[in-house]
């Protein structure tokens, strides 16, 4: 049998059920669903929930990371967790299923080979029509470079601990899976004889990458980053990449205990106070809660700074609240993404809350 797994947070249930709706027209119904809500809001997490129920092969598994970056890697690695299925097929929520596809992986499905499939891009206008699945107009296909649509032999995936959970935002998880499994003797192959699945519109989410703080968690040239991991575990030939706890999701018992935290301690954006914070508190802390709020210096915009700095006086130098997001956050994936922790930007963009549990 054959585990459909969705990684998820915070899309349009009507985009879902599309989905989901085309696995109800399979020839083939040796497959389960598990869709992995990887934090989203109270508001969208009980309407897929609620969805997701009205499918007798799907499973939804609520991951309590609300108040963390997204990452894909850690999502499909806390569904590999849930999965009991000797294969999975790591999905999209965008995807609309042709029907013989579950009966094309069942003719694939090899625990030697790793498949990843050719895909259809439609347009705006027809994401939203429902149609027989061919009778879409598709706009352009995908290429070889594209592998996040993968049908994998669990034990293979499982024997190199998953997913590289470094990787977080977009990028290189998929290919990196592949050059890794490929190193343990696995073949890698591109399905693009036919086009068993469409992808329905989106924005662009790299595109929307902004200089400035932003609510929506952002890390400058993440793409790039996680680049940088992938080019580093191909010249070190690394088949596995996370330690033993990977795909352990944040419980409801330590997302409460954090939320319950009280007392924070505001940190001021000095290029001094931030520095040790990351390289001597954070590092070195233990057996506890370290709550704290970073925030802008008030004498930085004081009168009396700006003639100091203008007369070129000694003065305080200082880290923007996003130098401070970029840093902190590189930081947290990097050492600490396995701790239970939460990170939240205020709605005024004036401060930087951060809470972790070591």
């Amino acid at each position: 049998m054959i585990t459909i797994l969705y990684p998820y947070r915070n899309r349009e249930t009507e985009r879902v059920k599309r989905s989901l709706d085309s696995l109800t027209e399979q020839t083939n119904l040796n497959f389960k669903v598990v869709l992995v809500d990887y934090g989203s809001n109270i508001s969208s997490a009980s309407s897929i929930k609620e969805l997701v129920s009205g499918y007798s092969f799907a499973t939804y598994v609520y991951n309590f990371s609300e108040f963390q970056p997204w990452s894909r890697a850690k999502a499909i690695n806390v569904g590999l967790r849930n999965i009991t299925t000797d294969y999975v097929f790591t999905a999209d929520v965008d995807m609309i299923f042709s029907p013989n596809f579950i009966e094309k992986l069942q003719e694939l499905k090899n625990p030697l080979k790793a498949y990843y499939f050719k895909v259809g891009f439609l347009n705006e206008q027809e994401s939203k029509t429902v149609k027989i699945f061919d009778n879409y107009s598709i706009d352009f296909g995908s290429e070889v470079g594209a592998q996040g649509l993968s049908l994998f032999f669990l034990e293979s995936v499982k024997s190199i601990n998953g997913y590289d959970e470094f990787l977080h935002f977009w990028g290189a998880e998929d290919i990196d899976i592949h050059n890794r499994l490929e190193r343990t003797g696995s073949e890698s192959i591109f399905y693009n004889n036919e086009i068993l699945m469409l992808h329905q519109w989106h924005k662009s989410y790299r595109r929307e990458e902004k200089k400035v703080l932003t609510q929506d968690l952002q890390l400058t040239n993440i793409v790039q980053i996680n680049h940088q991991q992938l080019l580093q575990n191909d010249r070190s030939a690394k088949t596995q990449v996370n330690k033993t706890e990977w795909g352990n999701g944040v419980s409801i018992s330590d997302f409460n205990e954090l939320k319950q935290s009280t007392g924070e301690n505001l940190i001021l954006n000095k290029v001094e106070v931030i520095t040790h914070f990351l390289f001597s508190e954070l590092p070195t802390f233990s057996n506890g809660i370290i709550n704290v709020r970073f925030v802008k210096d008030k004498f930085q915009g004081s009168t009396k700074y700006r003639i100091k700095k203008l007369l070129g006086k000694k003065v305080p130098k200082y880290y923007s609240l996003k130098e401070i997001n970029d840093m902190l956050l590189q930081h947290i994936i990097s050492f600490y993404h396995t701790y239970p922790y939460s990170y939240e930007i205020s709605n005024d963009l004036k401060s930087i809350s951060f809470k972790i549990k070591k």
